[in-house]
């Protein structure tokens, strides 16, 4: 079964946004540990392209045959140049007999991917509600965090330089609000968020 041809930039957006690339893939269960190892081939090949910044892969529930790939990178062009990419290309072409159906593409500029609802994948959370759901989220955590970890500062044998404490305080708010609550926060007020 034929992949997703090369992918046209959209010239109406900025390119030196982040982006994050969705890639979704069936794999049927009897195929799943092919697929494993095909991953482990083209996710390092991915890294070595200017720009890349990071992969998440989501694996299907049980019952599910969807694997969800999110690959970040510093800009739209350095997005295309690794989805256009001839590495790319041959990669897929070793795997298609492993896909149940075509695999599905989605770039999404910032944040958008936080809010956009997954049943309807081209309807994204208006700015606003983005913006009030973000800030209800990181304010009481930028109060929070420095209180916890006062103990934690207090049994250490040095004082930690302000700079440092700061660094520690934005790490831990950053990564509980990216992968732990916006992720939860979206799918509770799903309904609100993507309304009219």
């Amino acid at each position: 079964m034929s992949t997703t041809e090369s992918v046209k930039e959209d010239e109406s957006v900025p390119i030196n946004n982040g982006v994050s690339v969705i890639i979704r893939h069936k794999v049927e269960p009897s195929n799943q540990a092919a697929y494993e190892l095909w991953l482990k081939k083209i996710i390092p090949v991915a890294a070595k392209f200017a720009g890349h910044q990071g992969v998440h892969v989501l694996r299907p529930a049980r019952g599910n045959n969807k694997f969800e790939i999110a690959v970040r990178f510093s800009s739209e062009k350095l997005a295309h140049n690794w989805l256009n990419s001839d590495e790319r290309k041959s990669l897929l072409a070793q795997s298609e007999i492993l896909f149940h159906e075509q695999e599905m593409l989605e770039l999404y500029n910032g944040i958008d991917f936080w809010f956009t609802e997954s049943p309807a994948p081209n309807k994204v959370a208006t700015r606003w509600k983005q913006w009030l759901l973000t800030t209800s989220v990181i304010w009481p955590l930028t109060m929070l965090i420095p209180l916890l970890l006062q103990p934690f500062y207090g049994v250490l044998a040095f004082s930690f330089h302000p700079i440092l404490r700061q660094g520690l305080t934005v790490v831990i708010v950053v990564g509980l609000v990216v992968y732990l609550i916006i992720p939860k926060l979206v799918q509770l007020s799903a309904s609100w968020l993507f309304g009219k």
